[in-house]
């Protein structure tokens, strides 16, 4: 990706007041591929992924992958997708638990999370737990979660 960037055949998004551009982030086996909304970017990545495929044997199941276009119409986004055999997606989602493309600032956003919290908290049997038990697993959980959820949520850089 960084070689395709670089020859210009592939166009990340660029990050504003910043000389950096963003082509790709991976997290486990998922790969997010964020770039200029035109035909031909769209094309070029499908192509550098049949690349990918007969490199390294890795097959892409274009099928169980999502097109999202950013400020686009679904019809737009219906288009692109439709060819390279993708579900159209547009925002909001959830990835990895997290809602994306919601307003955080708002209460009804938090609910899934606060529910899930609720949830593996009350799956534990507290009443076979010792007192010190329940206060490592609780701990545990909301330490956990909160500190995942408000960095990815943090609306103020770091140090202001």
């Amino acid at each position: 990706m960084k070689t395709a960037c670089e020859k210009g055949i592939f166009t990340g998004i660029k990050i504003p007041h910043d000389d950096i551009s963003v082509s790709h982030l991976f997290y486990a086996d998922d790969a997010l591929f964020p770039g200029e909304w035109n035909k031909e970017n769209i094309k070029k990545i499908a192509r550098i992924l049949k690349c990918f495929h007969a490199t390294s044997g890795l097959k892409v199941k274009f099928q169980k992958s999502c097109v999202f276009g950013i400020g686009v119409n679904m019809q737009e986004v219906n288009r692109w997708a439709a060819p390279l055999g993708c579900k159209p997606v547009v925002l909001p989602f959830t990835y990895l638990g997290v809602p994306v493309g919601e307003n955080m600032n708002l209460k009804k956003n938090w609910t899934p999370i606060v529910e899930k919290v609720y949830n593996k908290l009350s799956s534990w049997n507290a009443k076979n737990l010792s007192m010190g038990g329940r206060l490592t697993l609780m701990k545990a959980i909301l330490g956990s979660y909160s500190f995942f959820f408000l960095f990815n949520f943090c609306s103020t850089k770091w140090g202001d």
